[in-house]
Order: C-alpha cells, then sequence, then structure tokens
C-alpha cells in the first residue's frame, strides 16, 4: 500500500492510498484522483518522508533531531490541523446540503426561478448552473450560493 500527499491546483492537500505507484500513476490520467474538497482533478504529490514502520527504539531522541527554529515548529503545529479542521467542517457543510435540498440537475435556474415568482412549492435546491446564469438570477433577486459539493459525498463510498 502506497500512502501520498495530495494537492489540488487550489491548494488544498490530503492523503491517498493506492496499491502502487502505476495505480496511482493510472488512475491520475484518467482524471479519477479529485480533491475531496473542490473536486479538482489537478492533482499534484507533496514531498513527503516515507512512513517506516520502526521500533521505538529506533526512532531518534529528540535532542538528536534536527533543530528547528521555534516560528517553524509552530507552522507546522498549526498548518496540519487546521487543514483538516475546514475539511471536515467543509464535509459537514457537504452533508448537510445534500441532506437538506433536493437535486434538480441541470433545471437549476429554472427551477430557482419558478421557485422565487411562487410557480413551485418552496424548498431548497442544488443542482448545476453556468455563471451566467447564476449572476443572473442574483440580479433577479433570487439567492443563490455557488458551493461544490465535495467528490465523496455525490455517491456511496468504495
Amino acid at each position: 500500500m502506497k500512502v501520498l500527499d495530495l494537492q489540488c491546483a487550489q491548494g488544498h492537500g490530503f492523503e491517498g492510498w493506492f496499491g502502487s505507484e502505476e495505480d496511482f500513476q493510472s488512475q491520475q490520467e484518467r482524471a479519477l484522483v479529485q480533491c475531496p474538497l473542490c473536486g479538482d482533478a489537478s492533482i499534484s504529490k507533496k514531498l513527503s518522508a516515507p512512513r517506516l514502520h520502526l521500533s521505538r527504539a529506533s526512532v531518534p531522541e529528540a535532542s538528536d533531531r534536527p533543530d528547528r527554529s521555534e516560528e517553524s515548529n509552530k507552522a507546522m503545529a498549526v498548518a496540519g490541523p487546521q487543514d483538516a479542521d475546514m475539511a471536515r467542517r467543509w464535509m459537514e457543510i457537504g452533508r448537510h446540503l445534500m441532506a437538506n435540498t433536493t437535486d434538480v440537475g441541470p433545471r437549476f435556474a429554472e427551477e430557482a426561478r419558478k421557485i422565487h415568482y411562487g410557480e413551485a412549492p418552496e424548498r431548497g435546491i442544488r443542482g448545476q448552473t453556468s455563471a451566467r446564469e447564476a449572476r443572473e438570477l442574483i440580479e433577479e433577486g433570487i439567492g443563490v450560493l455557488p458551493f461544490a459539493v465535495p467528490e465523496a459525498l455525490k455517491g456511496p463510498l468504495q
């Protein structure tokens, strides 16, 4: 099993597990590797230390490890948990939206107008529309919120 630290073009970091380097390359070529936050398929590998399963006795003591400045240590301690917390919250929002809205697919703009003008029952909807259509809806006074639903929430987990 190969565990890779990955990053999308928007800078979201995440971890991917693959059977081998060839498995990762194959999935990436077919755009199957996507950011769980924004769905971006432009994925690159980040530099990461190999994960070795060593006994506790062979792990260097803190005093034997390379020295890092105090600022560097603070940055490292803060970056990971904040990213993980943001990803967790993004997934929670996505789950909430998926559970509490009706998917109208590409008919989003049409359905939003029907609801706004009282031609359809008021309810929360989600779907796809172009940026131009979204601007037109906003100009008409129809509240819309662009939100990229994480790919992991769009279908069953494998």
